[in-house]
């Protein structure tokens, strides 16, 4: 099931970018493009001489966090590894500049800092928030997510927009670029079950219901829960049953002799949904559905509900369908 193991995979999706703002402050980090961001250049000491680059500077592109602190402060050294694995775990969205005061006293004083631990945000040049004490993690993210902005998920920005894309490709009827995008979401998140269905109906409609099965096995129990995979799965029962009804020529003489032998019309019904011919598989259905209700026990509405599983509820095919049928129910 993975993207590795079909044979649509290709390399879009690998490496998804784009660019987003926040604001009128720099674009925040995103997952896509910082996740390899070393701590080493998110972290540093600073100076009173290398205040003015290290952070004045600096926090025109992007806000910078400075900790003053002490070595003698205990509650700094309770803050320290949970601030910095914060600035960590933020992925470049702020840089953390540590400063001890015990060295360089005089930026504290001109900030007007008599109690440390303090943490100062600098954006554009300038002090704009802040806080003081070992304040708990949770604290600290949403102090980061005030002046930094949220992270912004971009790759599943990039995941929902090669499915959109993909869906084009399909309902144009470019199968393999179809087929190439939803294997390369796959590679990027296994568990898409959008990605892994749009993949099956891919596959059947290249002629391989057997491929598109076996894609379709051992699922996890979220995945085979999932409404489209689940009308993958019913389309696949669907080719296989018509598979067995025998030569449709043959039986499009038997209702040209007998225009009431319901069976045969069903059994045409299902052979034309596979062929992809909905609007005559649910005329032949709604057709028995008007001259008899009661054969097997109103077997062609139940059918035509089983399509309407298959092909959608917004299916062109389904909306048309769905009319007569009311048509046939309320008259």
């Amino acid at each position: 099931m993975s993207g590795n193991d079909n044979p649509y995979a290709a390399s879009y999706g690998n490496q998804m970018t784009a660019t987003a703002s926040y604001g009128g402050a720099p674009a925040p980090a995103t997952t896509a493009t910082l996740a390899a961001a070393p701590a080493g250049d998110l972290i540093k000491e600073t100076t009173t001489a290398n205040f003015t680059r290290d952070v004045l500077e600096a926090s025109r592109q992007q806000p910078v966090l400075v900790d003053f602190w002490a070595p003698w402060c205990g509650p700094c050294k309770q803050l320290t590894p949970v601030i910095e694995k914060v600035v960590t775990e933020a992925q470049g969205r702020v840089r953390l500049v540590k400063m001890n005061i015990d060295d360089h006293p005089s930026v504290a004083g001109q900030l007007g800092i008599q109690s440390i631990p303090a943490v100062i945000a600098f954006v554009g040049g300038r002090p704009v928030d802040g806080f003081m004490g070992a304040v708990p993690e949770s604290q600290i993210r949403q102090f980061i997510d005030k002046i930094a902005g949220p992270m912004i998920d971009d790759q599943q920005a990039e995941i929902d927009a090669a499915l959109a894309e993909a869906k084009t490709f399909f309902d144009g009827g470019d199968v393999q670029s179809a087929a190439g995008l939803f294997g390369a979401v796959m590679q990027a998140d296994p568990e898409n079950a959008v990605a892994l269905a749009g993949l099956a109906n891919c596959m059947i409609a290249a002629g391989d219901a057997q491929q598109a099965r076996e894609l379709l096995t051992e699922l996890s129990e979220e995945l085979a829960k999932d409404a489209g995979i689940v009308a993958v799965l019913k389309k696949l029962d669907q080719i296989e049953e018509a598979r067995k009804l025998g030569d449709p020529d043959a039986l499009e003489q038997a209702l040209a002799a007998d225009p009431d032998d319901h069976a045969a019309r069903i059994k045409l019904a299902k052979i034309r949904n596979v062929e992809g011919d909905r609007e005559a598989a649910a005329d032949h259905l709604l057709k028995v559905m008007k001259r008899d209700r009661t054969f097997e026990d109103d077997g062609a509405r139940r059918e035509l509900l089983q399509f309407f599983d298959v092909w959608g509820p917004m299916d062109p095919a389904t909306l048309s369908a769905r009319r007569k049928l009311s048509s046939i129910l309320f008259s």
